[in-house]
């Protein structure tokens, strides 16, 4: 005959058991491929110049007007 067990030890198990899958549930969830974005476009020429800042590491810099 199989043992009894406590009613504080099955409910502990069984809340271990939903934890675990909304985790699963939630990992897969988020493993999907994501969702399809559109590039941003291109900006215009006419909107980037050339820096000779030495301090500025970007060789192009947007031109606000």
């Amino acid at each position: 005959m199989p043992e009894h067990t406590r009613t504080a030890e099955r409910y502990a198990r069984a809340l271990a058991a939903a934890v675990a899958a909304v985790a699963c549930l939630l990992l897969a969830a988020n493993a999907g491929p994501a969702g399809t974005a559109h590039p941003p476009a291109p900006s215009p020429a006419g909107d980037t110049t050339a820096v000779t800042d030495s301090s500025v590491t970007d060789s192009l810099v947007t031109v606000s007007r």
